[in-house]
């Protein structure tokens, strides 16, 4: 807290507001103001008391030095640029890694993981702009005519990253620490969806979605609601056949600019699924069981959910145009591997 606060604090506790109704009032810790009051009855101050600090290693050039390698590399280590710093201004101190990782924190630079996104070279960043840009003006009520469609696939065993194991010093690779990885999975299962404003399916074999959906229920489905249908440019999607099958049944095709995930609703609908079966007390044992939990947990998806995505296409399609065809903040963070 700046010297301002506290002595504002202070006052308001003097006037006899409580410890919570400050904390509440300043927007700050209940805890900090508690022991600023405590600081406050026994030295009769608002100040830090005096201590002795380390002193910096590192002089004013140095740090510039540290701030701006980063920035020129933003995959370099702390570890390399504290040996570039080593002796060029000719001191006789070494500058460590964790000196190194201080003085970017006070700069406001953090290490985080970074965003693992799609290679867009300039022709995609390109075409992905020009979509977005004959897109921008849709009006909802046109996005809502739009069904969207996708595939992924869930494994019966996947390491998705967000698992950790607590350990003790040098039990790294203690059995007990060790999660098993069969080879693709364990077997898994193939699933088609598709989203709109009003509803949401699965369908779990490829061969029954051709059968049983496409043909007696998608198409008239298509007719009756004037529908236009959205895929992703998968090979699949753009063979010969499916193309023909389109134009015979005269179903309309939304043009969509390839690599181009963060911009599709149902994208963003995957891991919402993944996850509660990954939560499930026991998960899965196997392949049938792991077709029940899909197609339970893709029912219990709220529409209002998927509402909201589709709702957004006009503002991602505003976000695309500000990126210049390049990555947005809609990435979606589950997917077809």
């Amino acid at each position: 807290m700046s010297q301002v606060l506290r002595e504002r604090a202070i006052g308001m506790l003097i006037a006899g507001m409580s410890t919570r109704a400050v904390a509440r009032e300043l927007n700050v810790h209940f805890s900090t103001i508690s022991r600023l009051q405590k600081r406050f009855r026994e030295f009769g101050s608002t100040s830090n008391r005096p201590h002795i600090r380390r002193p910096r290693v590192t002089t004013p050039a140095q740090d510039l030095h540290i701030q701006h390698l980063p920035l020129q590399d933003r995959l370099r280590s702390a570890t390399r640029t504290a040996a570039a710093t080593i002796g060029l201004h000719k001191q006789s101190f070494l500058v460590s890694a964790q000196t190194v990782r201080n003085h970017l924190r006070e700069t406001h630079l953090h290490a985080r993981r970074p965003h693992r996104g799609l290679d867009l070279t300039a022709v995609r960043c390109r075409n992905r702009l020009e979509w977005a840009n004959a897109h921008f003006q849709w009006c909802l009520a046109l996005w809502r005519g739009v069904l969207f469609t996708d595939e992924s696939r869930f494994s019966l065993y996947r390491e998705d990253g967000r698992q950790s194991v607590w350990c003790c010093v040098g039990e790294w690779f203690a059995d007990l620490n060790v999660v098993d990885r069969l080879a693709h999975g364990g077997g898994g299962v193939m699933v088609w969806a598709h989203v709109m404003d009003y509803e949401h399916g699965c369908i779990l074999n490829a061969q029954r979605y051709h059968d049983e959906i496409l043909r007696p229920t998608v198409v008239p489905f298509f007719h009756n609601h004037h529908l236009m249908l959205q895929h992703d440019n998968a090979r699949p999607h753009v063979a010969k056949i499916w193309t023909q099958f389109l134009e015979a049944e005269n179903i309309p095709v939304l043009a969509w600019s390839a690599y181009s995930p963060d911009m599709s609703p149902i994208e963003h609908v995957w891991d919402a699924p993944d996850q509660r079966i990954r939560q499930r007390v026991p998960v899965p044992p196997n392949i049938q069981q792991l077709r029940t939990a899909i197609e339970e947990e893709w029912t219990n998806i709220p529409q209002a959910t998927v509402n909201n995505l589709i709702n957004s296409m006009q503002r991602k399609c505003v976000a695309l145009s500000e990126a210049n065809g390049g990555h947005t903040r809609y990435r979606p963070v589950f997917g077809p591997p």
